[in-house]
């Protein structure tokens, strides 16, 4: 195995494993994660509730797919869409003077949005992306120019 792949396979193991750290508090309190979402002030009364019910569990079952190695390439790609919608979102909240929790890891409280957190979601989405092109070719999926000659 490469450098790059060792590699790949650490940060996909990090990253998916980070993701199911952080659904586990949502998921288990999707009141305190829709005040949080509801904070940034950022969609309607109405769909707050629902995001908070549905985006703990994909939070959840991208990082156990990125973890077992199943699907790598589309968790890998989800999990980058949702980075960076987050990160914006700390922007946003950020730019506007909210002083609210980023809701990243608890639904108590404890971690800002601040330029930090920022730094840290984009260095994130960078992992993601890491992992979405080396996980991009299962082993053998290259295609040979000896398997485009005709055969007899």
């Amino acid at each position: 195995m490469t450098a790059l792949g060792l590699a790949a396979i650490v940060v996909r193991i990090l990253l998916g494993g980070l993701f199911i750290f952080a659904s586990v508090s949502k998921i288990l309190d999707p009141g305190g994660f829709a005040r949080t979402v509801f904070y940034y002030r950022l969609l309607p009364v109405s769909a707050v509730n629902l995001i908070a019910i549905i985006l703990p569990w994909i939070e959840l079952v991208v990082g156990v797919l990125l973890v077992i190695g199943f699907k790598v390439r589309g968790a890998a790609f989800v999990a980058a869409a949702s980075l960076i919608v987050f990160t914006a979102a700390m922007v946003s909240a950020l730019a506007r003077g909210l002083n609210i929790d980023c809701g990243c890891f608890s639904t108590s409280g404890g971690h800002g949005v601040d330029a930090r957190r920022i730094v840290e979601e984009i260095v994130l989405v960078a992992a993601a992306a890491f992992v979405y092109w080396t996980g991009a070719r299962p082993r053998g999926s290259r295609l040979q120019i000896s398997e485009l000659k005709e055969k007899p």
